[in-house]
């Protein structure tokens, strides 16, 4: 059978790439299909881990070995992708380069049947373009940018050290 992936970057932009892969492939092999579909070397750490539909990250696929004993996690040259994915369980995060954190969520789209012809894997289809750096994640809360708050009123001679204009007993405890 095949797998059939969308794998999408988390960017502002719409990027992603569809790909088709056989489910008996591991998943360095997927992990070396998504770095050509999206022009990356492939030289970079890089890790898959099993994810819910919330796309929480659940156990981990790495690219090398990283510990023994019940330490030890999978490795992707030894883990095929159809004992880790089913038609129950379709989502993996992927994050490539840890420096720089590239992260994909991926779906399996359909499991279909090989066409005679097509090499596997197989970029299907591609969509946007890679930007020059990563998305990075913003945790800011609305309140913080809400209409009452001004950036310019920040006060920017604040001095940390002074306690003696500050409304607090420094001894409270």
């Amino acid at each position: 059978m095949i797998y059939r992936f969308r794998v999408i970057l988390n960017s502002q932009d719409e990027v992603f790439r569809d790909i088709e892969i056989e489910e008996n492939e591991t998943f360095e092999d997927f992990h070396n299909a998504i770095t050509q579909a999206f022009g990356f070397e492939g030289l970079e750490v890089a890790s898959f881990y099993e994810s819910n539909e919330e796309w929480e990250q659940k156990k981990e696929i790495a690219l090398f070995e990283m510990g023994e004993g019940e330490d030890a996690v999978k490795t992707m040259a030894n883990t095929k992708l159809n004992h880790v994915l089913s038609a129950d369980h379709r989502n993996l995060v992927y994050i490539y380069d840890f420096m720089s954190m590239w992260t994909f969520i991926i779906e399996l789209a359909d499991i279909a049947e090989p066409e005679i012809g097509i090499l596997y894997p197989n970029l299907m289809f591609a969509q946007g373009e890679i930007p020059l750096e990563p998305q990075d994640p913003e945790f800011v809360s609305e309140s913080m940018h809400g209409d009452d708050q001004d950036d310019d009123n920040f006060d920017d001679e604040f001095d940390a050290e002074n306690y003696d204009d500050l409304d607090f007993d420094e001894h409270w405890n």
